[in-house]
Formats: structure tokens, C-alpha cells, sequence
């Protein structure tokens, strides 16, 4: 017996590949305005956010009253680091070619599902000590317990070094963690939002938003604008290489987004924030030529298009600056946006409604 459509599929609408121009749900989380540049975090700038605040007090803001505890962000992602720290022992027996994203999976997935209860940033809290504790370990030395009575920039500082940060460096790390810690329905959110639709538990939506993090599409790009410097200052002649990377269909990394056609009003925060950090004013005077090249040259090469500084640039700079390896942006990036993935999971079961979109068959 063949049963029925319970519709018509012939009458779907178009189809918007990646779902650009999709809404697929409301927030009250993030704004991001890409024709005007514009980022807003619970109604704040993510300017204001990032000048008046630490991190922990970013959280804060954007997660009150929205995540089922009355306990401050700042003692909520302590007491995840603390739980972390009772499962280090799942690094050291981890094959120490994996990753440091790797690694920081491996520690979350180990916890136990009920350890945090209904406290989502316990969880969020806890991928900082597996950061710094599989970074460690694959370095050959011990990792560091953490300390409950820091915030997460300045704890997350000297568990990596062993010792305690210059309050430039974990000025640096606050601004960044603050850019980073919500921007939308980015592939990782979208994804960790539908896991909480099925009334998954927190652990498995950040699971998942880890692993649509993991591809270098979404996650990757602030390590190879690195890379990009270094081959531009080895050339000897800036400008004539950037001119031959745009003649040969290389993309230049840190210039253009997905949702902003101007630029990115991330990437002013991070570049403020060099202003008090950088001892190596070479560096930074080399990642300032490079963008005033890189912009005029794909005005010319690329006139139909927008391309603009987004925040990969900066942030490549301001981690170099600060001392973190390159091998750990990606992994960072996770522990900035791990609370933000809270919200959004938080938001999403209030729904209760379970993400289930259409497509259109067009097989034989």
C-alpha cells in the first residue's frame, strides 16, 4: 500500500542554499546588523561590553535569568573548572598526538552528564582546564590546577604558563573572549540549538557545536592570518605579494564574512586592545601595512564585492601578542563561545518545539 504526502512537496518554497535569509527562530541574545556593522549582546555594543567588563561579566550579562541557577556566571564556570580538574586524568592516558581541540573534546565528553545538573556553564567553565591541561601535557609538563577565586581570562593565563599573567595580557584575553562569546545563528550555534530541540542534555549540545567548530570553514581561520603575515614579511615586497596571491585565486585570510559587508566591528576591539599590549610594535606595524594593502587590493580585484577586516585578523594579532600559541585559537575560540552555546540551547528548549526543516527530493 502506498500512503499518501500528508502535503504537496511540488509547493515547498525556494530553496535558500545554507539558509541564507532563513529565520528560523527569535533571540534575545545577539544583534548582528551586517549592512551597518554592528554587533549588540543583550542590548549592549559589543564595544561597551568589551571596554567596561571582564569576561565572566559578559557572560553575565547575557545569560541572566535566561539559565535555570541563580549563581553568578563568575562562580558558575569556577566551580566547571573545578569539576574539570577531577577529570585531568582522561588527558594523560589521551594519545598525545591528538590535538589540543582534541583533547578538549575528549575532557568534556568525559564528565558526567549529570555533574553539572541543570547548570549549563558549568560546563563551558570546564573546557578552559582542558585547554590549558592537554596544551601542557602534550608539551611534556604538568598541568596546573585552577584557581575558584579568579576569573576565567586571568585563571586560563596562568594554567597555560604556570605563572601568574601581566594584567596587559589578561586585559587582552578578556577583550577577546567577550568578542567571541556570542554572534548569531553561526554554524555551532545552529547546531547546538538543534541538539537542544530533541531535549538532548548540555553536554551533547556542546559536543555537537564543538564538532561543527572543528571545521575550517567556521573555526579555523585566525591561525593561518599567522601564516599570511609571516609569508608576507618573508617576501620582502607586501604589496607585490598580496598582489600575486589574488592573481593566483588565493583567498587572503582575515578579510571578509559570511554576514558583514563592512567591517567588522570586532576587529576595532581587538586593535584597540593592541594599543596596551604589543611589545613588538614591528608586529603590529607589519599586521597594519598588510591590511591597507590587502584592502585597496581587492577594491581592485574584487569590485563587486565587499571586503572588509573581520575579526580573525585582529584576533590572530592580539593571541600573538598575549603569547598563545597558534595550535590553541581554535580551541580558545570554544572557551569564549561555550557560553553563549548555553543561551542559545537555554532559549531553545523554552521553545519546546523540535527543529525539523523540509527538502526537496530530486532523486530518480
Amino acid at each position: 500500500m502506498t500512503l499518501a504526502p500528508t502535503f504537496d512537496t511540488s509547493k515547498l518554497p525556494p530553496i535558500s542554499d545554507g539558509l541564507e535569509g532563513i529565520v528560523v527562530a527569535e533571540t534575545v541574545l545577539s544583534d548582528v546588523q551586517g549592512a551597518a556593522g554592528r554587533l549588540t549582546l543583550r542590548g549592549k555594543s559589543v564595544e561597551e561590553l568589551a571596554e567596561t567588563g571582564s569576561f565572566d561579566s559578559a557572560v553575565e550579562h547575557l545569560t541572566r535569568d535566561l539559565l535555570p541557577t541563580s549563581a553568578p556566571a563568575q562562580v558558575s564556570l569556577a566551580e566547571g573548572r573545578s569539576l574539570a580538574w577531577e577529570q585531568i586524568g582522561v588527558l594523560r592516558a589521551a594519545d598525545p598526538d591528538l590535538s589540543a581541540f582534541e583533547m578538549m573534546t575528549i575532557g568534556l565528553a568525559a564528565l558526567p552528564s549529570s555533574a553539572a545538573g541543570e547548570n549549563s556553564l558549568m560546563l563551558a567553565g570546564a573546557l578552559s582546564v582542558f585547554l590549558a591541561g592537554g596544551y601542557r601535557l602534550k608539551a611534556g609538563l604538568e598541568p596546573i590546577a585552577p584557581d575558584a577565586t579568579a576569573e576565567t581570562a586571568a585563571d586560563l593565563l596562568r594554567m597555560l604558563t604556570g605563572s601568574v599573567p601581566p594584567a596587559a595580557h589578561v586585559a587582552g584575553l578578556n577583550r577577546y573572549l567577550t568578542t567571541v562569546l556570542d554572534h548569531g545563528l553561526n554554524a555551532s550555534t545552529f547546531a547546538a540549538r538543534v541538539i537542544a530541540s530533541t531535549n538532548a542534555n548540555a553536554k551533547a549540545g556542546l559536543l555537537g557545536a564543538m564538532g561543527a567548530l572543528s571545521g575550517p570553514l567556521h573555526g579555523g581561520a585566525p591561525g593561518p592570518v599567522l601564516d599570511m603575515l609571516d609569508a608576507a614579511q618573508n617576501s620582502g615586497n607586501v604589496r607585490a605579494w598580496i598582489g600575486g596571491e589574488l592573481r593566483a585565486g588565493r583567498r587572503l585570510m582575515g578579510f571578509g564574512h559570511r554576514v558583514y559587508r563592512t567591517r567588522d566591528p570586532r576587529a576595532d576591539v581587538l586593535k584597540t586592545g593592541l594599543a596596551a599590549l604589543s611589545k613588538d610594535s614591528g608586529r603590529v606595524a607589519l599586521a597594519e601595512e598588510i591590511e591597507r594593502e590587502a584592502l585597496s587590493a581587492l577594491a581592485l580585484h574584487k569590485p563587486e564585492r565587499k571586503l572588509d577586516t573581520n575579526v580573525e585578523f585582529y584576533t590572530a594579532v592580539l593571541l600573538e601578542a598575549i603569547g598563545i600559541d597558534r595550535s590553541l585559537f581554535t580551541p580558545l575560540f570554544a572557551v569564549g563561545r561555550a557560553p553563549g552555546w548555553c543561551a542559545h540551547m537555554a532559549e531553545q528548549q523554552a521553545k519546546g518545539r523540535l527543529i525539523r526543516p523540509q527538502s526537496r527530493y530530486v532523486g530518480p
